[in-house]
């Protein structure tokens, strides 16, 4: 009973803030979407740059590796003292980490391409830039679609703790619950921020499939 009526009380709470929660959303997004759009365009080349030269992905990835396994506060209170309190720090520290599996499943779905099609690319003529931009990257698409999806619910899950710096999002609700000892202000924050995460991975998952099946 007691269960039932906190369910009660919490759809009334988020009925009656839902333009609070949606503004909170949207501001959670905001910062997902430009730190995944920050680590695809330094992710791939990087992730390329490992296909290409074997020699130095070892030190590409180990450096991604160090990032990914530092703490998520830690790294954006590192980060805040460059960039300061506020968005910029958020969007870095979701840039650095959602770098690890974009350049990783851009590499391994590189290196994963048939190497009797690169060489039937190159034996009709194909420079290294049309066989890397028209053959080698499409049929690569499924992992690097793959990584995206690992990346955006990295980046979902840590974009939460984003008010200890400065920042907005869900995990202002999150943490105002925690500091007033309000349950219902922290599942109203805690509950969205997972309907983004497995709204993320459902749907990238459908796109992943989808092109598995295009390049099957």
């Amino acid at each position: 009973m007691e269960f039932f009526n906190f369910i009660v009380e919490l759809f009334s709470y988020m009925i009656s803030d839902w333009s609070y929660l949606l503004e909170l959303t949207f501001d959670h997004l905001l910062m997902v979407i430009y730190g995944l759009l920050l680590a695809v365009v330094v992710g791939v080349p990087l992730g390329i740059i490992c296909a290409k030269f074997e020699r130095i992905a070892p030190i590409i990835l180990s450096l991604a590796n160090i990032i990914q396994i530092i703490p998520s506060l830690a790294l954006l209170a590192i980060l805040m003292l460059y960039f300061g309190l506020g968005f910029t720090t958020v969007v870095a520290g979701l840039f650095f980490y959602s770098l690890l599996p974009i350049i990783r499943n851009t590499y391994v779905g590189l290196k994963e391409v048939d190497a009797h099609i690169s060489e039937a690319g190159k034996g009709i003529g194909m420079t290294a830039l049309q066989l890397l931009t028209k053959v080698q990257i499409p049929l690569a698409l499924p992992f690097m679609m793959a990584g995206f999806r690992v990346a955006a619910v990295i980046a979902i899950g840590v974009a939460s703790i984003a008010p200890f710096i400065g920042g907005d999002g869900l995990g202002r609700e999150i943490i105002s619950g925690i500091n007033t000892r309000n349950d219902l202000r922290i599942y109203a924050g805690a509950i969205p921020a997972a309907g983004l995460a497995i709204l993320a991975d459902v749907t990238l998952g459908r796109i992943e499939r989808r092109l598995k099946s295009k390049t099957a």
